[in-house]
């Protein structure tokens, strides 16, 4: 008996033990895995984000102090370095954006002072194992000599001095390719990723650059275009450490990004008379050579552009489109309405966005609670190296587009690299004819406009391109109009046209404008066909059920 019951207590405590310790066992497990995942999460963080998590009085000082400390000692020797290797840089940028007032811009003295920069912070970024990333956030007042020798058009000679330089902005240093030998990497890339703030002043050496009407201002400019394109990322600097080709770490183009600028609504008026005259800027890098102007539409708060453009992308990662709407005062300098960013980051490759942006007073603010206005854009973005893989559905004006090859591929059973190759022998133009099938099927919620407060409605259908017009009959006193009328469109450039739906109150002697909307052909060409609920614009309330189908009918026309 006393054999059995040690054998029983000894089968129980073994598994009381064997229970104890698996569970032990994946106590420690969970432990290393949210370790793991701490340590994941550090090194993906910023300098913002480890701002907030240790405000400046805990801030590990001793790494920035560090830092600091060392670059006051070798500063001496770095601004040797770094003055000449600047101006060799700047100077031909300056060159190459220099005013049409002047004849010559050069710099006649180059030194970054005595003041050494105060690093602020700095972060680790990873980057797929084959290099390390290092962002150090810097801080400059310095006192540099830096005086540029400048001659007008008409031979006059001026010294202009730069002075009480402050700056505040982010380098990015990558190291890249790790190997094996010393010192562990084969080069070293820096540029500037984010510039926050960038002020200085001029001065005639021995005189007032005011006195000098838009000598300052266009010297300014210049100044700000020659840093941006010659050291603010993407544009990087490539230093070999290694013998070796490094030509992979140069800035490339990696795609292309197709904008489509459909429309604006609801924006600020600038003008005491009238209305403002609109027209927009669109830019990745604001640079004079790679920014877009649409045209002005005159008297118009509600401006219709429907224009293409497009941008050359470095990085899509980090570069994002930046639209900004002006009222145009025609000798006078444009007065800014509302300026929107969309990051490139958010497109998804070969997919178009359809994006309705919300304009603010400035990009840096937050938030800004004033309305200023929408801006309406469909964007694409097309990496290089896979534009046979979707459909393109914008146009260019001197080669067919994706969609268009892949329509002439599928009526002519050829292959769509043959096309391609045809099409860049050929130099041929593809205009995208067809019909357009739209079934106004209902209206939702419209906004009372009679006494008895009821309305009216019809539909007046445009095709804004042709200028070909149709309407609905009229469904009297009703909010929630049924319609279910169909009308067909012959277009003849579907790429570049767009539909106008425009709703409006039936009266004995007159009508009244209840709102529109607006649509571009891009999404039924590119999905044939589909139905959707469409806000109406310029109205408190209202939507629009529409029904829409495209037939395509391909015509291709040499040049």
């Amino acid at each position: 008996m006393a054999f059995v019951f040690g054998l029983v207590l000894g089968i129980l405590v073994g598994l009381a033990i064997i229970v104890i310790f698996v569970r032990f066992e994946n106590h420690r497990s969970k432990l290393r895995s949210e370790l793991a995942t701490t340590v994941a999460a550090f090194a993906r963080m910023t300098v913002e984000d480890s701002r907030k998590l240790l405000p400046p009085q805990y801030y590990p000082s001793w790494v920035l102090g560090w830092l600091n400390s060392h670059l006051e000692k070798m500063w001496p020797y770095i601004n040797e370095a770094a003055s000449e290797l600047i101006k060799t840089s700047v100077e031909p940028m300056l060159e190459q954006y220099r005013p049409v007032i002047l004849s010559s811009l050069k710099f006649s003295k180059f030194t970054l002072g005595t003041v050494a920069p105060q690093f602020t912070g700095v972060s680790i970024i990873e980057d797929g194992g084959d290099g390390i990333t290092m962002e150090l956030e810097m801080q400059w007042d310095g006192n540099p000599s830096i005086i540029l020798a400048i001659k007008t058009l008409v031979g006059v000679a001026l010294p202009v001095q730069v002075k009480d330089i402050g700056f505040t902005g982010v380098f990015r240093l990558i190291f890249k390719p790790l190997v094996d030998e010393f010192p562990c990497f084969g080069a070293v890339c820096y540029s500037l990723r984010d510039k926050k703030k960038l002020d200085f002043k001029l001065k005639v050496v021995g005189g007032d650059i005011s006195t000098l009407p838009g000598i300052s201002d266009a010297i300014e400019g210049t100044i700000r275009d020659a840093v941006e394109d010659s050291i603010t990322w993407p544009v990087r600097k490539i230093f070999p450490i290694l013998p070796g080709d490094y030509s992979d770490l140069e800035l490339k183009p990696v795609g292309v990004l197709e904008v489509k600028l459909v429309q604006a609504k609801e924006l600020t008026n600038k003008d005491m008379v009238g209305k403002s005259d609109p027209f927009a800027r669109l830019y990745i890098r604001p640079l004079p050579d790679r920014m877009k102007r649409s045209k002005t539409i005159n008297n118009d708060l509600n401006p219709i552009w429907n224009e293409h453009f497009e941008f050359t992308v470095e990085d899509e990662t980090t570069q994002h489109l930046v639209v900004k709407v002006y009222d145009d005062e025609g000798l006078q300098a444009s007065e800014l309405i509302g300026c929107a960013q969309v990051q490139l980051s958010e497109l998804q490759p070969g997919k178009v966005k359809d994006v309705w942006l919300k304009l603010v007073k400035s990009l840096d603010l937050q938030r800004d609670n004033k309305n200023r206005g929408q801006v309406h854009l469909e964007l694409l973005y097309c990496p290089f190296g896979m534009e046979n893989s979707f459909a393109n559905p914008f146009t260019s004006n001197s080669a067919m587009t994706s969609l268009e090859k892949a329509l002439k591929s599928e009526m002519n059973g050829a292959d769509a690299t043959e096309s391609e190759k045809e099409a860049t022998q050929k130099r041929r133009e593809v205009i995208i004819r067809g019909v357009l099938t739209i079934t106004i099927i209902s209206a939702e919620d419209l906004p009372p406009v009679d006494l008895m407060g009821k309305a009216d409605p019809y539909v007046v259908l445009t095709l804004k391109k042709s200028g070909t017009k149709n309407k609905t009959r009229v469904v009297n006193d009703n909010l929630n109009p049924v319609w279910n009328q169909t009308f067909d469109f012959v277009v003849e450039d579907g790429l570049h046209d767009m539909l106008i739906l425009e709703v409006w109150d039936h009266d004995t002697f007159g009508k009244d404008y209840m709102g529109r909307c607006i649509l571009t052909l891009t999404r039924v060409i590119l999905e044939g066909e589909y139905q959707d609920s469409i806000p109406l614009d310029g109205a408190k309330s209202g939507k629009l059920n529409v029904h829409l189908k495209w037939n395509a009918q391909p015509i291709y026309r040499e040049s």
